[in-house]
């Protein structure tokens, strides 16, 4: 079994991930705010995994075991909170939107972490005012439980554009119940419908290839959309901008961040 560690203190501080390389299993007994200044930031715990591109930022409450990941060269601004401050009184990881304003705000409190001044206290009340104004956005893949579900989603975790339906990849699985069992069960564990996970999935792993400059024709094609243009939209509706914001996009492309015009 996988060493847990515990970091009571949550520093706030910046760090350089390459692709693939994450931090293993740990927990804080502050809040933690985690945004990906480049790059793509997942954070994964037993409920699941949750994703960001620059245009979102990832909360995780104190005492959660959760590790980190990065997708493309990731800088990876961390925020660390008292309990006391929960500006969303959340209790469980959640992706929120990071406009422009909140955006120059980590970036700025994470730059000179150990400065204590009047001046930073004042620029932390001010993110944490642009933090409760931050809508929640569902980007949460739930990670199931029940050994029916680990079956079929495994199949799907292997080959996300697996095109196949439920009845079909329940028998490949050997998964011992029917189409209709096992959508009772989609939406009471893990609170989505089969095809609503699964979309959650291929935009999941859509972000990981287009990170690491993936074009998107090709990001498309391996997470299951029929065309370029259908994965487009999709993309756009889940996360506020077309996936054509990233490096690799196009031939000849030059990085730059999802909210530039």
């Amino acid at each position: 079994m996988q060493k847990i560690r515990h970091t009571p203190r949550a520093a706030t501080s910046v760090r350089e991930l390459d692709t693939g390389v994450g931090i293993d299993p740990h927990r804080h007994d502050d809040h933690q705010i985690a945004y990906a200044g480049s790059g793509v930031l997942s954070i994964t715990t037993d409920a699941g995994t949750w994703v960001a591109p620059a245009t979102r930022a990832l909360w995780i409450p104190a005492g959660t075991v959760h590790e980190h990941r990065g997708y493309g060269r990731t800088d990876l601004h961390s925020v660390g909170l008292p309990v006391h401050l929960n500006p969303l009184s959340l209790d469980a990881p959640a992706v929120l939107a990071v406009g422009p304003l909140l955006r120059e705000l980590i970036l700025a409190y994470t730059r000179e972490p150990e400065d204590e001044s009047p001046q930073r206290r004042r620029l932390l009340g001010v993110l944490l005012d642009q933090l409760k104004a931050s809508p929640l956005q569902p980007l949460h893949l739930p990670a199931p439980t029940d050994p029916r579900l680990v079956a079929v989603c495994a199949l799907l975790y292997a080959d996300p554009a697996e095109p196949r339906g439920l009845a079909e990849l329940a028998a490949q699985a050997g998964a011992g119940a029917g189409e209709r069992t096992l959508s009772r069960l989609f939406r009471a564990e893990l609170g989505m419908t089969f095809p609503q996970w699964r979309t959650q999935l291929r935009l999941h792993q859509a972000l990981r290839l287009l990170a690491v400059g993936t074009p998107v024709t090709a990001v498309a094609h391996r997470c299951g959309w029929s065309s370029a243009s259908a994965f487009i939209d999709v993309f756009r509706r889940a996360f506020g901008h077309t996936p054509g914001a990233y490096p690799g996009a196009h031939p000849g492309a030059h990085p730059r961040r999802p909210d530039t015009p």
